[in-house]
This record gives C-alpha cells, sequence and structure tokens, in this order.
C-alpha cells in the first residue's frame, strides 16, 4: 500500500511541516505579501484572518467591513477587510487572497500562560478548502493541492 505522503505529493499536493504549541495549536509559518510570520491552523475558524497589529507588518491594505468577528472567548469583534494579498506556506501559494482583519489580543494574551509565542495571525476553512487540504496530525504534515 502506497503511503499518504506519496499518494498526495503524486497528486500535486505540496508537503508543508506543522508544529504543535505548548498550548496544543498547530502552528504553521506563511508569508503574506512576502513577509513570514507565525499563523495558528484552525479548521473551525471560516475565514483566513490577521491581527491589527499586523497589518503593517504585512503591508496590508484595509477598508472597513460590516462584518463582525467572533471566536473563542469573544464575540462582535469591528473587523476590517484587506484583498489582493499573495499567501504562500511553504511552496504553496495563492494570490489576490482576502483576509479579515481584526484584534486577536485575546488569542496573543492567552499563549503565554502556556509558553507559546505570540502569533500574527490565523489560517482558516477558507484557505484550507481552497488548498484541498489534508492534515496528518501523527506525522505533522499539512498537504495543501495546487
Amino acid at each position: 500500500m502506497s503511503s499518504l505522503k506519496k499518494t498526495l505529493l503524486k497528486k500535486g499536493y505540496h508537503r508543508i511541516p506543522l508544529k504543535f504549541s505548548k498550548s496544543q495549536h498547530l502552528v504553521v509559518k506563511a508569508k503574506i505579501n512576502g513577509i513570514e510570520g507565525r499563523f495558528i491552523l484552525d479548521t473551525g475558524a471560516s475565514n483566513s484572518c490577521v491581527s491589527l497589529e499586523a497589518v503593517a507588518f504585512f503591508s496590508m491594505e484595509t477598508r472597513d467591513s460590516k462584518t463582525k468577528a467572533t471566536g473563542a472567548g469573544s464575540s462582535n469583534m469591528d473587523t476590517l477587510l484587506s484583498k489582493d494579498n499573495a499567501i504562500a506556506i511553504n511552496t504553496w501559494q495563492v494570490s489576490q487572497w482576502e483576509l479579515i482583519v481584526f484584534d486577536l489580543s485575546h488569542v496573543n494574551d492567552a499563549l503565554p500562560v502556556f509558553e507559546t509565542k505570540k502569533v500574527q495571525g490565523i489560517l482558516g476553512a477558507d484557505l484550507l478548502s481552497e488548498g484541498a487540504a489534508v492534515i496528518d496530525y501523527a506525522k505533522k504534515w499539512l498537504y495543501l493541492k495546487g
């Protein structure tokens, strides 16, 4: 029987290393507009997002949004919208991607309790769906197609 790795690589998937933080979050490095950051991989987040604090760091342009964000520990948060962003995760990439921007301090304030570094954002189901994601939890690999 063929391994998951061989099967997915034959089908055009990119293999991306994952790390488990001490808080048990899946963490991945990704580049937005060519600048590398640290992101939580969250299959339960409907949209990928970036912290308000990281907008200038990633050279993002934003505009007002009527969308409200909700998440663990917070709800009804104001958001901004950023369009036309290039995202690269290892060798996988997508251009002209829309990202939600909002205050992620509630996430980052909790991470030091677990001796975990802060993140610049969250990669959600929108991006995972775009890449037909397969997550190998046992071997700590993310596979994205395209």
